[in-house]
């Protein structure tokens, strides 16, 4: 069994290696064109209001 090295991931950005110095992005650009879309909302975290969460149900002792 060979143990090579791992290929880098590809940067989530622009699909090149990444680079150790701004993993896991290839490089300072491709690191705030990420941060910018996370400020700017296109990136989105689902979540429910807690209005509409039904609460556990009473357990019967």
């Amino acid at each position: 069994m060979s143990t090579a090295p791992k290929k880098p991931a590809p940067c989530p950005i622009c699909g090149r290696p990444a680079e150790a110095a701004f993993k896991p992005f290839c490089s300072a650009r491709c690191a705030d064109v990420d941060l910018g879309r996370w400020l700017s909302d296109r990136y989105v975290i689902p979540a429910e209001d807690e209005d509409q969460i039904d609460p556990p149900p009473e357990r019967a002792e």
